[in-house]
């Protein structure tokens, strides 16, 4: 469900400790999460490192390899600058609600007394802290609660730490506009339906959620995408979500390597399939290959 996608989609900035785990020896060509980007004149390679957002400290992965990548590169891209105060502040504001609608206005009195009790006994908040807030906002905040531990870490928070203690710039592939424009297409009644949808089925998310973090621990990059790409409900939005954003990435992405060596950390759900990141990269010369 759309639910799945929001988990890889969603960057949320959180203060974490880092963690480290070692990968296994054998993979086919396609399981890994780090690639090396190299040819077409670059003086250094580039790195292109898939993500995922929302994971317990116990499930955290950064080998060796990920690790000299990152201290190799001169600058660090992420989907959005998330060292910029003013770009996190638009992408913040992007959730608010100027409609002039408050949040209980999208559901019915029962679905609204459903959603409280939920928001409360679930996720420890009070919904009318939310009041100013679009629905889709619930979306991520839900998903934030279907990790099994109590502080789940961020890999961009993780990597942007490391980078800036060694004084690396910090870019953005995004304007935050581009993301939030994403999510604010998608038509109210579907987000509702996809909340209640949540909040009925909150087990079965959990259960996705270990599905996609097993197949991330393994760097099964096949099997993550797979378990992206398979939702039903993600549906027309499949373009939207993934496919136009990679299209857009790759011309920006060769401006920036052309002149410095990036780590590029993006969500894993991005890398791979026929307009994923590794193979439009290579449809423009550039040779793209998994480090492991």
């Amino acid at each position: 469900m759309r639910k799945t996608f929001f988990l890889i989609f969603i960057a949320l900035l959180i203060t974490v400790l880092p963690a480290g785990a070692q990968a296994s020896k054998k993979k086919p060509a396609d399981q890994s999460l780090l690639w090396s980007i190299s040819g077409k004149g670059m003086a250094k390679p580039s790195f292109l490192f898939g993500t995922i957002h929302l994971i317990c400290a116990t499930d955290y992965i950064w080998t060796s390899k990920m690790k000299k990548s990152l201290t190799a590169s001169d600058k660090v891209c992420f989907e959005m600058d998330l060292d910029n105060h003013e770009v996190m502040l638009a992408a913040a504001n992007g959730f608010m609600d100027t409609s002039g609608k408050q949040l209980k206005d999208y559901f019915t009195p029962a679905q609204y007394k459903l959603l409280k009790k939920f928001v409360k006994d679930s996720i420890g908040m009070d919904v009318g802290m939310l009041q100013m807030m679009k629905p889709v906002a619930l979306e991520s905040i839900i998903s934030m609660k279907v990790t099994d531990c109590a502080n789940p870490i961020s890999y961009e928070d993780s990597i942007m730490r490391s980078a800036k203690s060694k004084h690396k710039e910090i870019m953005g592939l995004e304007d935050p506009s581009e993301q939030i424009g994403v999510l604010a297409s998608l038509p109210a009644d579907s987000v509702v339906k996809e909340v209640l949808d949540d909040i009925g089925n909150f087990n079965k998310s959990k259960e996705d959620y270990r599905a996609m973090v097993k197949a991330y621990r393994r760097q099964e990059l096949p099997e993550l995408y797979r378990i992206i790409t398979s939702s039903g409900s993600l549906g027309d939005e499949m373009d939207a979500f993934l496919d136009d954003r990679n299209k857009k990435w790759i011309p920006r992405m060769q401006e920036k390597m052309g002149r410095s060596s990036v780590f590029f950390a993006v969500g894993a759900g991005h890398l791979l399939g026929d307009n994923g990141v590794i193979n439009l990269l290579r449809k423009e010369g550039y040779t793209v290959e998994a480090v492991k």
